[in-house]
């Protein structure tokens, strides 16, 4: 049986997965039942899957961070408590992370290994680069964007799929969240 991997990414309308200037997390946008969805999607049993960049962000986020902030929002603790593999040519373990490991080599020939091997759902959030590789050699079977009701042409930082390949999405789930997120989830299949 192989693994199914979702490439789960926050995204403003014009396709940035962060912003700078005046924005806060999630640009201000949150609500209790995008926080309550998210907590949930997490406390399914899945491995999550980083690259060295978006793992480097994340510890450093939260070790800066109080227990008050939204970066301890209840689902990125959740996340953080899962099996992690980082992908990484860099670091070294131990990683400030529980239950995280590092494998050393190319992202398509560790997660092609990790769909294989895998007894559980994989997901990654960020790790924009190698996500459009994976996406690249048809190892994404699930891209799950989470788009954010603003655009940010002045302050957008990340641009998500800049460099990608061309991709045909077929939608197969969407929802609403606090009535004005929307959660889109596609197969994506390269454009041919």
């Amino acid at each position: 049986m192989t693994a199914t991997y979702t490439f789960d990414v926050f995204s403003s309308l014009d396709g940035f997965g962060a912003a700078g200037g005046n924005w806060t997390g999630y640009w201000g946008k949150q609500g209790p039942e995008l926080l309550d969805h998210r907590l949930a999607l997490y406390g399914e049993e899945q491995r999550m899957v980083f690259g060295a960049n978006t793992y480097r962000a994340f510890a450093q986020m939260l070790a800066s961070s109080t227990e008050e902030s939204e970066v301890r929002d209840p689902w990125v603790t959740r996340m953080r408590n899962l099996l992690t593999t980082v992908v990484s040519t860099t670091l070294a373990e131990p990683l400030d992370w529980p239950d995280a490991n590092v494998v050393s080599g190319d992202a398509v020939d560790v997660v092609a290994r990790l769909k294989k091997e895998s007894e559980v759902p994989l997901r990654s959030h960020g790790s924009l680069s190698m996500n459009r590789a994976l996406m690249a050699a048809g190892l994404v079977d699930r891209v799950q964007v989470t788009l954010f009701p603003v655009i940010t042409g002045q302050t957008g930082l990340d641009p998500i799929f800049q460099g990608a390949a061309d991709f045909d999405l077929e939608l197969i789930e969407h929802r609403t969240l606090d009535g004005h997120i929307q959660e889109l989830i596609y197969r994506p299949a390269l454009h041919v």
